[in-house]
């Protein structure tokens, strides 16, 4: 009964071990960065706290109330001369006088409203800039993460088809290291042959086990990609070959240029518009501002703590005021301000011309790049087809002994080659997808 009972506990926590491990296809697991990537989150709280400060920005031109209470005690009340002879005292003579109570209670509260105030009327313009600035830094950031998890689950992808190729390369080489041995020990091939044939395995062995150790970080990048632990489990179930065929798009090397669509466009436009502001806003500083208040309170006086009883007698009063403040002369201060903002204007000009013309090089290169990962991709299918069939055609000839070690070594060598490239290949196509995606904001829908 005990041996069962732990049997069942086994298989439990197997069970329970591999219902943890999350499965990603690799639009899932865009999907799952895009809420949990820790600058995508970073991202999207910019934008909250975007939309927060718009409210905030609105909000001090609404009207403000406040309130005080205070309350004195006058541990000794201060002290007037008045003439005595106000009082029929001599001329010359003072009289000491204090006036008021010892304690007191006063209680206000004032209502501010803004009339006009041009500085204010220029900030909530530039609350909506602002909330469109992190609203397109988060959609960019969306896109970089895009990028980054395409990156990282490809490259794993190709860790795993590269363990397996080396696997199956290396089974290959010592069944025919074994027969080659078992050759040389009858005398019916040289001991180069058999040395050939380890030198060729020692360097599968070596990548093999370096390819597994990248394996191990390729994994660990994608998690933290994704925004989850690195040593947390996880499944990719797409396929290398099946993403590249997918990925292989050819209409969208003809997809318009449209590079006011693109969001680092956008963002250049925006602090375009920003600097604009800033010089309205020095401009504004120019003009009167206007403030209207209305208040109203109580006080109250004793020589003793009365204020909480019946009795105790309360006086109000309330006004209603208007101030208006005119800028008259700041000694050029506000010419210089709104100069330095028009300069700052100037540049943001330029930098949204050459924003446009390096946004348009980049589209062109991203074509060019993503055109030759394509064209690239179909070569290297054929090319290892055709070091197959050379590596087939040297390992039957080695071994009917009309062929040396050093022949099929080199075919073995051009074959292996080939298998990587194929895979590099792939990835590649994936990859220079993504880039020109990115650049172009052109993101698939799912």
């Amino acid at each position: 009964m005990k041996k069962a009972f732990l049997v069942y506990i086994g298989i439990f926590l197997s069970l329970s071990s591999y219902a943890q491990v999350q499965e990603f296809s690799m639009q899932e697991a865009i999907d799952f960065a895009i809420e949990n990537n820790r600058t995508a989150k970073n991202a999207a709280r910019d934008v909250d706290a975007a939309v927060k400060q718009k409210w905030e920005t609105i909000a001090t031109g609404l009207p403000q109330i406040s309130a005080s209470l205070s309350y004195n005690n006058f541990l000794k009340q201060p002290v007037s001369l008045i003439p005595a002879e106000f009082f029929g005292g001599n001329p010359g003579e003072f009289a000491e006088i204090a006036f008021g109570t010892k304690q007191s209670v006063n209680a206000i509260a004032v209502l501010n409203q803004k009339v006009f105030d041009g500085s204010y009327l220029v900030g909530l313009q530039s609350a909506k800039v602002f909330l469109e600035i992190s609203q397109n830094a988060k959609e960019k950031t969306d896109l970089e993460v895009r990028k980054a998890v395409i990156n990282a689950y490809g490259n794993v992808l190709l860790a795993e088809e590269s363990v397996t190729i080396l696997e199956r390369n290396k089974t290959v080489l010592k069944k025919n290291l074994d027969e080659t041995t078992k050759i040389y020990e009858n005398g019916l091939a040289e001991e180069e042959d058999v040395e050939q044939l380890k030198i060729t395995l020692a360097g599968i062995e070596s990548n093999l086990n370096n390819t597994i150790r990248l394996k191990d970080l390729a994994y660990q990048m994608f998690n933290m990609t994704i925004g989850i632990d690195i040593d947390e489990e996880v499944k990719l179930t797409d396929f290398l070959s099946g993403l590249a065929s997918q990925n292989t798009v050819i209409s969208l090397l003809d997809a318009e240029d449209n590079i006011e669509n693109t969001i680092d466009y956008r963002i250049a436009s925006n602090d375009k518009r920003s600097k604009e502001l800033l010089v309205k806003l020095e401009k504004s500083k120019a003009l009167p501002t206007i403030d209207a208040f209305v208040n109203g309170g109580y006080d109250g006086y004793s020589n003793q703590f009365t204020f909480t009883t019946p009795g105790q007698r309360w006086f109000g009063s309330s006004i209603f005021g208007v101030s208006m403040n005119i800028p008259i002369f700041s000694s050029l201060q506000r010419t210089a301000a709104t100069q330095r903002a028009k300069i700052n204007l100037e540049k943001s000009e330029d930098d949204l011309v050459e924003t446009r013309q390096r946004i348009k090089l980049e589209i062109a290169t991203a074509k060019s790049n993503y055109r030759f990962s394509i064209e690239d991709y179909e070569i290297k299918k054929d090319n290892l087809k055709l070091a197959e069939r050379i590596e087939s055609k040297n390992q039957t000839k080695f071994f009917e002994g009309i062929s040396s070690s050093f022949e099929l070594r080199q075919a073995q060598t051009q074959l292996y080659s080939a298998q990587q490239e194929l895979l590099q290949s792939m990835l590649d196509v994936i990859n220079r997808k993504a880039e020109l995606e990115t650049v172009l904001n052109e993101v698939p829908k799912n």
